[in-house]
């Protein structure tokens, strides 16, 4: 009888109808496939039965968090070589898989591959994917809470691992020679540039993260700033820094949603990678209520990450591996339908700059710290809860990288009824 990692590529093969373009390690210690390719390691038959009972994203998503499979080799390499067999064709791509069905040959290949897989029965999913019914009230205020402490409250010294001292959790603004901390540096001032900040101007830091930009703007701009978030870890740890700091009398940190913010109007808004909670249904609502907050003339900087345009919107679904790990009912809209929200919201649209790459290399930074004090981050999170970060930020560098996905930040304006904006005749000087 051929070794397991044989009958496991052969079989895959059959069923994909295409070669498998990685090698596979079975359980039994066997390995095939080409030579010099990152390795699929199946440490279990139990990873085998994931991707069966959730063939596709889903299942290979369980199997690693859990610790079934593995990668013996590049990981960035392995996920590109993946992406054809996976996530470019669709998770329920179901027709094609009836219509391979019908080949007396692919039906001899799964039945192998079940009889390979051990008993019949499907593994629990891991503990780190949240279960639960997708509903019709998405995004209510204690929803989102739950959605923010699922990814936020991980633990403050895990996220430092990740992130760096500077604990900014989004894009880095790169230049040839820049470090982690000196682009995250640029990326606040350049920020802050956009919205005009000076001396006095009050300045709310929708989803404010751990303080880093609400600090550099009271530091190095004068501006009295509030920052919200729904994080209590967030808020705790950035009251802290602001403490240190000395900037009490010019930062305040509140738990609170953003929705919940009465005391306007505010000179500028920023929103750094924070709309990604919002949801499609409620956008029209959170750029309505960020307007609203602003004061004739003021800045809004909104920060976020966009998809590529379906040609039939109705058809996107929110991804699996992302919703069941790590962003919980996060959505994103192709950069389009934002800019078009802001403008019925009643925001003046100044500018668009994309920073696509700038998130890739600002992902395989967070992916080489995370790996470079990888016991440190398991003791601190599990090794579930480490493995999905691992992966997410992995498959997201790829993601920018391919243009699968983008981030822009789009400055728009409360703009007066008199037409004057405030801003510079020359687009991009930001003074």
């Amino acid at each position: 009888m051929a070794d397991a990692a044989s009958r496991l590529t052969s079989l895959a093969e059959q069923l994909l109808g295409a070669p498998l373009p990685l090698g596979v390690r079975a359980w039994d210690g066997s390995q095939a496939g080409p030579p010099g390719a990152p390795v699929l390691v199946f440490r279990s038959r139990r990873a085998l039965r994931r991707l069966l009972f959730k063939p596709g994203e889903l299942g290979l998503a369980r199997a690693w968090v859990a610790g079934d499979l593995g990668v013996d080799g590049d990981l960035y390499s392995a996920l590109a070589l993946l992406s054809p067999l996976v996530w470019e064709r669709g998770e329920d791509d179901t027709r094609s898989l009836t219509q391979a069905l019908r080949d007396p040959a692919v039906r001899a290949a799964a039945r192998e591959l079940l009889k390979l897989a051990g008993p019949p029965i499907p593994p629990a999913p891991p503990r780190e994917e949240i279960r639960r019914h997708r509903h019709l009230h998405l995004h209510t205020k204690n929803s989102d809470k739950r959605a923010i402490s699922h990814h936020y409250d991980v633990g403050n010294d895990f996220y430092e691992i990740v992130l760096g001292p500077s604990m900014v959790y989004s894009c880095a603004y790169w230049e040839e020679a820049s470090t982690l901390e000196s682009a995250q540096r640029d990326k606040l001032e350049l920020v802050c540039r956009k919205l005009g900040l000076t001396p006095g101007q009050r300045l709310l830091d929708v989803g404010c993260g751990w303080g880093s930009l609400a600090i550099h703007a009271a530091r190095e701009h004068g501006a009295h700033v509030v920052g919200v978030t729904l994080s209590q870890e967030q808020a705790a740890h950035a009251r802290k820094r602001v403490a240190e700091e000395g900037l009490t009398d010019r930062v305040e940190i509140r738990v609170q949603d953003y929705r919940d913010v009465t005391d306007g109007p505010y000179d500028a808004i920023s929103s750094i990678g924070m709309a990604e909670h919002v949801g499609a249904e409620r956008y029209l609502e959170y750029a309505a209520d960020l307007h609203g907050l602003l004061k004739p003339g003021g800045r809004l900087l909104n920060h976020q990450i966009a998809r590529r345009p379906m040609r039939d919107e109705s058809a996107y679904h929110v991804d699996r591996f992302i919703d069941s790990y790590v962003f919980p009912d996060g959505e994103l809209a192709p950069l389009g339908s934002t800019v078009s929200l802001l403008e019925r919201a009643g925001f003046e649209v100044r500018d668009v700059e994309s920073i696509r790459e700038h998130y890739a290399l600002t992902l395989r930074r967070w992916v080489t710290r995370l790996e470079a004090d990888w016991n440190r981050a398991v003791r601190l999170a599990g090794p579930g809860r480490a493995r999905v970060w691992r992966l997410y930020m992995a498959a997201s560098a790829l993601a920018f990288e391919h243009n699968r996905i983008g981030v822009n930040q789009v400055l728009a304006v409360r703009t007066p009824e008199s037409g004057t904006s405030g801003l510079p005749l020359r687009a991009r000087t930001w003074n």
